[in-house]
């Protein structure tokens, strides 16, 4: 299924999704940690909020890349005042979890987003990939999806969806951006 996502994302836009989502991602990385950081000192929802993940970030043993990209995935709707709950979704390994009534999440047993082993995307109430190593990986097959099938973006997270597809993917609608995101992708091209 994953390979299909792919293949179909490719077909469709003529653009490599794996590649061209992280070379973006690993470029534009760097300074939004330094944002992430910046708005931590701040006071408020959203600064606590940021503070929390950055903490279990620092914490972590390895810092690669792909803990890198996490940081960069939880914190963008963080960063972008959305609520990311109804998307990014942990449940207990010894029990089912509910996923009737979803539109599309992605799933991964315990809290920590660093180190869980697995992820899976459901959509529309059906676990459709299954055994996603890292929440980077689950996050493009699930944006690869929604895209390619013409679905809508989550309600709560149409700024990162339109962040990811914009400004990491260049795939322009010819709409304008929202100035949140306007914002943040002003603020990432600064040198």
């Amino acid at each position: 299924m994953e390979s299909q996502v792919f293949a179909e994302f490719h077909r469709i836009t003529n653009v490599n999704l794996r590649n061209q989502f992280y070379s973006e991602l690993d470029r534009c990385t760097p300074r939004l940690i330094a944002l992430l950081r910046q708005k931590a000192l701040h006071t408020g929802k959203m600064a606590l909020a940021l503070r929390k993940l950055l903490e279990t970030y620092d914490r972590q043993e390895e810092n690669d890349v792909n803990t890198r990209r996490t940081l960069f995935l939880r914190a963008l709707p963080i960063y972008l005042r959305e609520d990311a709950s109804e998307f990014f979704k942990t449940y207990n390994h010894e029990e089912e979890p509910d996923i009737a009534d979803t539109p599309v999440a992605l799933f991964t047993t315990g809290e920590n987003y660093f180190s869980s082993e697995s992820f899976f995307l459901v959509v529309e109430g059906e676990v459709v990939v299954r055994d996603l190593p890292r929440l980077p990986d689950a996050f493009i097959v699930s944006f690869g999806l929604i895209y390619a099938f013409n679905l809508q973006y989550p309600k709560k997270l149409i700024h990162m969806f339109t962040f990811v597809q914009k400004v990491l993917m260049l795939l322009d609608d010819g709409k304008p951006l929202k100035p949140c995101v306007l914002n943040l992708k002003n603020e990432l091209l600064k040198n």
